[in-house]
């Protein structure tokens, strides 16, 4: 029986998906092992990023077998998985702690720095939890069951980002937050191109990713909002049947065709009220309804709130953003 070919996103569909993709929040921590040492990572409700600066060590995910994490490696785990984590070399291999060291579990991401064991360390590494979203608010590795594996060069600078986020996460100064999860976004639009050439197994496990016609139809959603979609011109755009297209688009959103591009219109629509980017008519057009009513009882169901109101309070933020970048700067 001959396997068969991984189908793969094309090139413009995935540069449009990335365009929508964002960073909803990431919390890093670095981790430094001694020899001879380990720790149980707790579950996490969100995924962890894992990505080995120097050493080496063993890291073993609830349910999978063990991996060997060393330098620019880069795995991602799924949530509500607990994770064993030791140094090379170590007798435990994921037991638990060896030599009475450090019981403790660990939460990633809770502390900028995480120390393990006396003396120098053997083996260190980036680890953290995430949310990463597209479109809409669609969770990108919400689904995802088995870990991602990817090596990265030297030359790809992973390490280098992973510690720019870490610092901008550190020092809590003005935009701190928003600075650390571009650069953490970064690191994950690396990991999503090399989804065009890798041979690793979680390409396939990225419905989305592994759907072309699937991710076209979103691609073009998420690229032009407003444009008059329906069900039967999207199936048509992309060669499937109703049938075929509304179930591989749930399985790849959990959500419905309209569901996912109302979504996509509100989030269009609440960037454009933020810039303040014309009226309310204008930007219910540029979000693709005709009516303001039509607009701002879904924009209400959505936000919570009105259109001009939540205009008005993206303004007050900004303001009072400004007035302390204004007051940093004079310091």
């Amino acid at each position: 029986m001959v396997d068969e070919p991984l189908r793969r996103i094309s090139r413009v569909d995935l540069d449009k998906v990335m365009v929508t993709m964002d960073v909803a929040s990431a919390r890093l921590s670095e981790c430094l092992f001694a020899e001879k040492t380990s720790a149980r990572f707790e579950r996490s409700s969100l995924p962890t990023i894992h990505y080995g600066l120097t050493g080496s060590g063993i890291i073993t995910i609830e349910g999978e077998a063990a991996i060997e994490l060393v330098p620019h490696m880069l795995l991602v785990a799924p949530a509500k998985r607990a994770i064993n984590i030791v140094t090379a070399g170590s007798s435990s291999r994921g037991r638990g702690s060896s030599g009475g060291i450090a019981k403790e579990a660990f939460t990633p991401g809770s502390m900028p720095r995480y120390e393990l064991g006396e003396g120098e360390k053997a083996f260190s590494f980036v680890c953290g939890s995430f949310r990463a979203v597209y479109g809409a608010g669609l969770d990108l590795f919400a689904s995802l069951a088995s870990p991602v594996v990817e090596t990265f060069e030297t030359d790809d600078q992973i390490d280098r980002l992973m510690r720019y986020a870490m610092v901008e996460l550190a020092v809590r100064e003005i935009g701190g937050g928003p600075m650390a999860s571009a650069l953490f976004k970064l690191v994950l639009l690396n990991l999503l191109r090399r989804s065009l050439t890798s041979a690793n197994a979680w390409v396939e496990r990225f419905a989305l990713l592994n759907d072309p016609p699937i991710a076209r139809a979103f691609a073009e959603m998420a690229s032009h909002p407003a444009a008059d979609y329906n069900v039967q011109s999207l199936c048509r755009s992309v060669g499937l049947s109703r049938s075929a297209f509304m179930a591989r688009f749930a399985a790849a959103f959990d959500d419905s065709p309209m569901s996912v591009l109302r979504r996509l219109r509100m989030r269009h629509a609440a960037s454009l009220l933020a810039a303040n980017a014309g009226s309310i008519e204008q930007i219910a057009l540029h979000a693709g309804y005709q009516s303001r009513s039509s607009f701002t009882r879904t924009f209400r169901k959505h936000y919570g709130t009105d259109p001009s109101d939540y205009r008005s309070e993206a303004k007050r933020v900004s303001d009072i953003y400004d007035v302390a970048e204004d007051a940093t700067a004079a310091e």
